[in-house]
């Protein structure tokens, strides 16, 4: 193979699915000429990773044949993301090579002495191999010209010497360790480093505070130090201001304290990134800033202190003229929204929300650079000013959850706004002008007006927007029937919420094939017809409060991906009875069925969703027993059956097995016979409702330790239930007391 290929400068054999697709390959030859010599008639680089497409990707893999040391003149070997199971010994006698990636793949029986061979090599990327277990990693101190060494994501467990072998190697200058798995070990106060390195990634939940000695001796000439999620405690050490060509200090996610040493700003003019957000960073913001107002205010880009507890209002941003992003988010500042923002002329990101901002919404008409705009989750007030459409750059909008009122305008507010993909104005009082002729200027892919006045009629600009992954247009004042184009969804579709409007019309079977788990919610309007069976492959399903009709029978199709988590069905006119095959829904969480025409037997295989935290099936005609498969049912919180006609026994083991009980009510049903005294073991439950029944007999003695039903609180708490997907699961009390 190697003789017919030496007449190629540069090979790069990335697959789709086999066999390997020719146009790829060719494009992405041409992406690669400008690299090589090409005068030379020679192999030099031989890409082999694979091109993820929509449907996935198929790596090259089997056996790499001892023909490739006929490439005399590679330097540069890309095996990234293949699935050959062994790297063979003879790939350390490619002794041109100066790249070689061997990152994601499957080489967990790979001896890497071998690679120690490598004289020549300055690239070396092993990461993400997950079955890599070295025992030792001393070959790398051999590798004499290694400038960058990647090695995040690995299991470093069984390694000695590892920390030696790897920052004493001579020329290194970017070392990625990132998320490894290493022995314990106490840094070692000095070690011969290398002294040219400069950019260190050291994000692996194992190191403390005393890491930071050692850091100061690995290298004077970091410019890049990554420190992300690991356990750093106390304040920020003034020390670290000795590190003077610092240019990117990420010490993000950690449990940090204080605020900055006011050194900061005086020592390090270099810097350009600073990222502290996640920790436990008190004090005024002025402050904070001051501190950096030396030589750092003007070569300071991005500032991150997002998801602290810094306090105070924003002060005069004026004097960082160099600043780009701002990350102020989920904080505890008040006050309004500074003019001085306006002067920050290079600004592309402004993130404030989540925190307890006032006022109006300011002039940011001279931010021409600006792309995200965040100001969620805050009290701000008032009308969103038409200069805003002048933010032609604008790829974010985001003023949702403030006391804004007020209409928006296509022509004053949205129409030069070409390149917004993200627009989220709910949880404000706005009011929609648009004329059904509209035509927008830009193609979104998340789109949240929930709360927003868009109706009566259903939003026709909404036909224009072919690729959105986020609908919520909930609690929008929209009464009528819902136009046929509307179903003419994307395939990349991942949430759509219609609810709480008076949305008519039949929900058509679409056949379409989504790419991603749906979120469906069309809950509280008229829809009727039929349950279509492609809503089954949703993860949250809500229907409830609408017209629905006929049986469930969709819950027993054949899916290739069972998902459904969230399913609540109630309050419309569904009947007959529950099919027996919820065994193919284990992941559900939360089930509600309440309040339609259901009648027939409880379906034992109700007993097989482990998973399940609430049960509704109340106001129903269901008759029989409870089923005793469902005390497998352990992780329930809410039983309710009430509105029946149930009948037999209270049955004893719901006491023994199902002790995560917070709700039980049977109510209004036909049990008889007499309380068991093993519902005395249910400590958490809160409300146990058993009235309008046969029951008699005495009331267990020991029902007196259920102190939880004494608490005053109980009747206003919400109940809290394992979230999954993003979706909120709650229970008010209140709504089950009679």
């Amino acid at each position: 193979m190697a003789k017919k290929l030496k007449a190629c400068r540069s090979l790069r054999l990335n697959s789709h699915m086999h066999p390997i697709p020719t146009k790829p390959r060719t494009k992405l030859l041409q992406t690669k000429r400008d690299r090589v010599d090409k005068k030379s008639g020679h192999v030099i680089i031989l890409d082999l990773h694979p091109i993820p497409d929509p449907g996935g990707w198929s790596p090259i893999g089997g056996e790499i044949s001892p023909s490739l040391l006929e490439l005399k003149h590679l330097n540069h070997l890309d095996l990234s993301m293949t699935a050959f199971k062994e790297i063979p010994q003879f790939i350390g006698s490619l002794n041109n090579l100066t790249y070689l990636n061997l990152s994601n793949g499957d080489i967990g029986g790979t001896d890497f002495h071998q690679l120690g061979s490598l004289l020549n090599l300055r690239s070396l990327d092993l990461g993400s191999n997950f079955y890599f277990t070295p025992d030792t990693l001393e070959w790398l101190a051999r590798l004499s010209s290694l400038e960058n060494l990647n090695m995040p994501v690995l299991n470093l467990t069984e390694a000695v010497y590892w920390l030696e072998s790897i920052i004493t190697i001579p020329p290194l200058i970017s070392l990625d360790l990132s998320q490894c798995q290493f022995p314990e070990f106490t840094p070692p106060p000095r070690i011969n480093c290398s002294k040219s390195l400069e950019v260190l990634y050291f994000n692996q939940k194992k190191f403390n505070h005393s890491v930071f000695p050692w850091l100061f001796n690995i290298s004077s000439n970091l410019t890049d130090l990554y420190l992300s999620s690991n356990y750093l405690k106390g304040p920020i050490p003034e020390s670290m201001a000795d590190m003077y060509f610092l240019t990117r200090l990420d010490l993000s996610n950690n449990e940090l304290e204080g605020g900055i040493p006011n050194i900061f700003g005086i020592n390090l003019c270099n810097l350009q990134t600073l990222d502290l957000s996640q920790n436990i960073l008190t004090g005024q913001l002025p402050n904070f800033l001051e501190n950096l107002t030396g030589c750092t205010r003007n070569s300071l880009e991005i500032l991150r202190l997002s998801m602290n507890q810094i306090s105070g209002s924003l002060p005069d941003l004026s004097e960082f003229s160099s600043l780009r992003e701002l990350h102020l988010d989920n904080n505890q500042l008040k006050g309004p929204l500074p003019n001085s923002i306006a002067h920050l002329s290079r600004l592309t990101i402004l993130n404030l929300e989540g925190n307890h901002l006032s006022g109006t919404f300011s002039d940011l008409s001279s931010s021409l650079f600006l792309r995200e705009l965040r100001l969620s989750k805050n009290q701000l007030y008032g009308t969103i000013l038409e200069n805003v459409g002048q933010l032609s750059s604008l790829t974010v909008f985001d003023v949702s959850s403030n006391n804004f009122s007020g209409t928006i305008s296509p022509s004053s507010h949205l129409s030069n706004l070409s390149k917004l993909q993200y627009l989220d104005l709910s949880c404000n009082s706005f009011t929609f002008n648009f004329c059904s002729g509209w035509l927008p200027p830009f193609q979104l892919h998340t789109i949240k007006l929930s709360s927003c006045q868009l109706g009566p009629h259903f939003p026709n600009w909404l036909q224009t927007q072919k690729s959105f992954s986020h609908l919520d247009i909930s609690n929008s004042g929209i009464s009528e029937t819902i136009p046929n184009w509307f179903w003419n969804l994307p395939s990349k579709l991942e949430y759509l919420d219609l609810s709480l409007n008076c949305i008519s019309g039949e929900v058509p079977n679409l056949t379409l094939k989504f790419d991603n788990f749906l979120q469906v919610d069309l809950s509280s309007n008229l829809f009727y017809s039929p349950i279509p069976l492609f809503l089954a492959n949703a993860t949250v399903l809500n229907l409830s409060k609408n017209v629905f009709s006929g049986s469930v029978s969709f819950l027993c199709s054949k899916l290739d991906r069972p998902a459904l988590n969230y399913l609540d069905l109630s309050y419309n006119i569904l009947q007959g009875e529950l099919p027996d095959c919820w065994m193919n829904w284990y992941m559900l969480v939360i089930l509600n069925l309440a309040s339609n025409n259901f009648s027939g037997k409880i379906p034992p295989s109700l007993g097989s969703l482990q998973s399940l935290q609430t049960l509704h099936l109340s106001n129903n005609s269901f008759s029989g027993t409870i089923p005793s498969t469902m005390r497998n049912c352990s992780s329930i919180k809410l039983l309710d059956l009430g509105e029946n006609r149930l009948s037999e026994n209270v049955p004893w083991w719901i006491g023994e097995d199902l002790r995560s009980l917070i709700i039980l009510r049977l109510g209004s049903n036909n049990f008889y016979g007499s309380i068991p005294s093993t519902l005395c073991h249910l400590s958490s439950i809160q409300i146990l409702d058993l009235s309008r029944n046969n029951i008699s007999g005495t009331i267990p003695f020991c029902l007196k330790n259920l102190t939880a039903m004494a608490q005053n609180k109980s009747l206003g708490d919400e109940i809290s239930i394992e979230p999954t997907n993003n979706y909120n699961y709650w229970y008010d009390c209140r709504c089950f007391v009679s």
